[in-house]
């Protein structure tokens, strides 16, 4: 199994989008290197705008430039990205419903040690509150190279976020692995014990778990949601005909992000227990990815106990 890492693919797809069309800009705020963008920035100089340590004006000059007939991508870390600016996201980019796609890197627990300044663990519930925003959290090289591919063409304003980490191929094809707006994924079909629902980088720790799970005889379905905003809410009360728990797993508080955007579709039915697996309401401990999420039960492990239990109940 291969791995790829997302802003690699990105800045490829990138390069290869400003080629085709000089409107596409990179907009960058002192982050081209943690962005993987310094291949696009060789290539197509031109064609990227650095704003320095200026996230707020980096959104709103991105939005003056799509109004314009520009068709910015804007590059910074989720922390500060969907924080520092989120006034601008809001008015400039949302409610204009402006043509613009904001990538916010080193996004969940990827800047690890730095601490809590730098960690995203808010960013999807800040982002899927805004009106007319898109939000992505793309999980292999595949789906990236099959959302990159759409947000290029889109005229609608977006928000993507990407780990630091490469990521294992859960897909084969792009086609297969992004198909449009709001249509999640089955990746795993092994029963109806329990379904699992994840994106991002946590899909490979729910496919995992779903492994683990198999050889102790749960059969575990896994919904790859990719999209959070639009969410395909048909796929989840249709996997909730069949399942009697549903348990979400996400690098982001407990608050307001994936597992609060599932239980929001199912909590009408009455009939489904929904399990939030996150980050608790608390600063989040400095260690590595793989420490912290071990720490909180985030890894395949814990998660795998963690169903057990509540399959038992």
């Amino acid at each position: 199994m291969s791995k790829a890492k997302i802003g690699n693919v990105i800045c490829s797809e990138m390069i290869q989008a400003a080629i085709n069309d000089s409107n596409i800009l990179a907009i960058t705020s002192d982050s081209r290197g943690s962005a993987s963008l310094a291949p696009y920035a060789q290539q197509r100089p031109d064609q990227l705008i650095e704003m320095g340590i200026a996230e707020q004006n980096a959104v709103t000059v991105a939005a003056g430039l799509a109004h314009s007939g520009k068709r910015p991508f804007v590059f910074s870390p989720a922390a500060f990205l969907t924080m520092r600016s989120v006034e601008q996201v809001k008015v400039d980019v949302a409610y204009s419903n402006t043509n613009v796609k904001l990538i916010g890197i080193s996004g969940g627990n990827s800047y690890s040690v730095l601490g809590a300044t730098h960690h995203s663990l808010q960013d999807i519930a800040i982002t899927r509150a805004i009106p007319n925003l898109q939000v992505y959290m793309p999980a292999d090289q595949y789906q990236t190279r099959g959302l990159m591919q759409y947000l290029i063409t889109s005229d609608k304003p977006a928000y993507v976020r990407i780990g630091k980490a490469a990521l294992p191929d859960i897909y084969h094809s792009e086609a297969q692995a992004f198909s449009a707006p709001g249509k999640a994924n089955i990746v795993v079909n092994n029963g109806n014990d329990v379904a699992i629902v994840a994106m991002g980088e946590t899909l490979s720790i729910a496919v995992n778990t779903a492994q683990q799970l198999e050889e102790r005889g749960i059969h575990a379905t896994v919904i790859d949601l990719v999209s959070v905003k639009p969410i395909d809410a048909d796929l989840l009360n249709q996997i909730a005909d069949q399942v009697g728990l549903v348990v979400t797993l996400e690098e982001h508080s407990l608050f307001g992000g994936l597992g609060s955007a599932v239980a929001e579709v199912l909590a009408p039915r009455g009939d489904t227990k929904v399990q939030i697996v996150g980050f608790p309401d608390e600063p989040v401990i400095a260690g590595t990815q793989d420490e912290v999420f071990a720490y909180y039960g985030m890894d395949a492990d814990s998660l795998g106990k963690k169903i057990t239990g509540w399959l038992s109940i």
